[in-house]
């Protein structure tokens, strides 16, 4: 039987295949994309980072080996070191101050995707937590090479592109997917089935993410 991983990517290709061709990622490719929306996208990532590392943090503490435990502890240092990177470079490069991301609340996609990755994070068992948490991981990498392999040098987002197309990115990436299918192959039948549903939720908040972002969503009221 394949991995968990190979099973829950095949199930989920289509939705990939859209996000991968959705406007958000085609006009970053192109490097069309309007600067308000790349800057609400941005910030809405930064708030996003913040979250993920909670969710990171949470899977460390459930973690049954010392080996996951230190792997998920630093990518939640991870993911707050780049939160801080954004502040310090993209958000200087796009006159986004401090105050003015403190003041920016998270966008209703953000703040339902964090709330589902906490709320599973808090709830759920080991293995659901990280088939929660492989998607932004191994999404954000397959599109960021899509996008580096048609994105021209002059491309204004070039750093964000390199980024979640780098050689570091990926061995993260290559890393939680290991530690998703060592956890799966001790899960009952059951649990894998809310692994397939966890991953599956999660890849649909990706979407919604990018496409909150897209049309600069806030909230109606």
């Amino acid at each position: 039987m394949s991995p968990f991983s190979a099973q829950a990517w095949a199930a989920n290709a289509a939705a990939y295949e859209t996000i991968r061709t959705m406007p958000f990622n085609t006009e970053l490719a192109a490097g069309t994309l309007t600067r308000a929306r790349f800057t609400h996208y941005i910030v809405q990532d930064a708030h996003y980072l913040i979250g993920f590392g909670r969710a990171l943090a949470l899977a460390a503490a459930k973690a049954p080996h010392p080996d996951r435990i230190v792997q998920f502890a630093r990518a939640a240092e991870t993911a707050i070191v780049v939160e801080r990177a954004l502040h310090g470079g993209f958000f200087r490069d796009f006159g986004i101050t401090p105050e003015a991301f403190a003041g920016t609340p998270l966008s209703p996609p953000c703040d339902h995707y964090v709330s589902y990755l906490l709320a599973t994070a808090y709830a759920d068992p080991y293995e659901v937590v990280l088939a929660a948490l492989l998607p932004c991981f191994w999404i954000y990498a397959e599109v960021g090479r899509d996008i580096f392999s048609r994105a021209k040098p002059d491309n204004p987002y070039r750093a964000w592109i390199d980024t979640y197309a780098g050689e570091a990115f990926g061995e993260a990436v290559t890393a939680m997917i290991a530690a998703t299918d060592e956890a799966a192959a001790e899960a009952s039948p059951a649990v894998i089935a809310r692994m397939h549903r966890a991953y599956t939720q999660a890849t649909r908040h990706e979407w919604l993410f990018w496409d909150g972002a897209y049309r600069e969503a806030a909230w109606p009221i």
